[in-house]
């Protein structure tokens, strides 16, 4: 039985140097629809072909390639945190939220791979 019960939803989290031209390199090229742009959070999101399944672009001066994450949709961030962390779970740093947009918390897998739980808080 897994630690936490995860919702049918995905995030595929990357760094970009400008989300704008990014988001329209996407709709562009592989028909993804742009969902929002939150330029106060620097973060625009893209409705993929795959049901469940977003791209999430995060703007940064100097992005690295292959720096991807996987965002995991969860009901209840604070719940399913503190089930990982007793399991020894590591987590990078305290739960992060934009009030009435999400609340996120990154972690870690046992090779140090980045992933991170996502709480949608915006009510849709």
């Amino acid at each position: 039985m897994p630690v936490v019960t995860l919702d049918n939803t995905i995030t595929i989290a990357m760094s970009v140097k400008d989300r704008h031209a990014s988001a329209k390199w996407y709709e562009d090229t592989l028909g993804f629809e742009p969902l929002y742009h939150m330029d106060e959070a620097g973060w625009s999101e893209m409705k993929t072909m795959t049901e469940g399944v977003t791209l999430g672009l995060g703007e940064q001066t100097d992005p690295k390639p292959g720096n991807a994450v996987p965002v995991f949709g969860i009901a209840d961030i604070a719940a399913g945190r503190q089930k990982l962390e007793a399991a020894g779970v590591k987590f990078d740093g305290p739960t992060e939220t934009i009030e009435g947009m999400v609340s996120t918390a990154t972690f870690y897998d046992p090779d140090g791979n980045a992933m991170m739980l996502a709480q949608d808080l915006s009510g849709g």
